[in-house]
């Protein structure tokens, strides 16, 4: 996973210079032995410009309640260290109660990172005005350091459509958006994002410059996706079919319509890199500013399943 990660990120950049990446979990990869007292892996961290992490004080192992303190305490043991080499940290808690949002908000804020406290597991929609947004502010963002706030909006799904869900993400005035590549369009049907449509993103109310980050899946294969064939599950039943590619894994149980993969296959590799119809290419053809990158931590499924580290 480290090793398509560098991979994915020097051939974004040989197009796009400056071009942000951030893997979300998966924060064993920033250490040689997966663990938070590991030496740094120097290149793994040139590679990447932050670091996301799920559920860091609230929603481990329920919403809107608080993260068990053991769990917090590991993953600052990883965020800290990134944080320290001047990467940036993304949290994303899952609460709604404004007791536990301003809680999200202060404790990440204390350590330096930047918080994002999702009302809906789902990521449909955008907090209320009962929950401020922290550090709002006017200025031009172009780079990631310079983020003081960010919205995770990949699912347009409690919108009524396209249009009004990109109208409100583009109403917002967050410093950062991370927005899925493809929407539903009721014209058009599912269809990426156009480039002007970025564009519009990429604008704060005041005019301002902000970044926008398309969702990348990489460790796992999504039904809804325009490179899956029905072939490959025919019965729908999460297991693959017999003539189906060989880097494709079992159904996640957690999550229909997800299929964990062999990420390091090279079949793999060039759906979602490397030519003008690969995922990645598709990304950096309608300008966003970088990926965010999830399911990093897939590697922890092939470390149990097979009992080697694919990391």
């Amino acid at each position: 996973m480290r090793e398509l990660i560098l991979e994915l990120a020097a051939y974004a950049r040989r197009t796009a210079p400056g071009f942000v990446v951030v893997p979300q979990n998966g924060l064993g990869l920033l250490t040689d032995d997966g663990t938070p007292d590991g030496r740094i892996v120097d290149a793994y961290l040139q590679a990447i410009d932050g670091v996301g992490q799920e559920e860091l004080f609230y929603g481990y192992p329920r919403d809107n309640q608080p993260t068990t303190a053991q769990d917090t305490a590991y993953l600052l043991r990883f965020l800290r260290r990134a944080r320290e080499r001047d990467r940036t940290v993304l949290v994303i808690d899952y609460c709604r109660s404004p007791q536990a949002v301003a809680d999200s908000y202060r404790r990440s804020a204390a350590e330096g990172f930047l918080a994002f406290a999702a009302p809906r597991r789902e990521l449909d929609v955008i907090p209320p005005d009962t929950h401020p947004v922290p550090g709002l502010n006017d200025a031009d963002i172009r780079s990631l350091s310079r983020a003081r706030n960010f919205l995770y909006l990949i699912n347009p799904g409690s919108f009524r459509g396209l249009r009004p869900y990109l109208d409100a993400v583009a109403g917002t005035g967050y410093d950062l958006v991370v927005v899925d590549a493809f929407g539903h369009d009721r014209e058009r049907g599912y269809r990426w994002l156009s480039g002007a449509e970025v564009r519009s993103l990429q604008r704060k109310p005041s005019g301002a410059r902000r970044l926008v980050l398309a969702y990348f899946s990489i460790g796992e294969a999504e039904t809804y996706r325009y490179y899956w064939r029905r072939e490959w599950d025919r019965r729908g039943d999460g297991s693959p079919d017999p003539d189906a590619p060989q880097w494709l894994e079992s159904e996640n149980p957690q999550w229909p319509g997800n299929y964990k993969v062999r990420y390091w296959d090279p079949e793999w590799k060039a759906i979602l890199f490397g030519d003008a119809g690969a995922y990645l290419d598709g990304i950096l053809a309608r300008g966003y500013d970088g990926v965010y990158l999830d399911l990093v931590d897939a590697y922890l499924y092939f470390q149990e399943r097979l009992g080697t580290i694919q990391d």
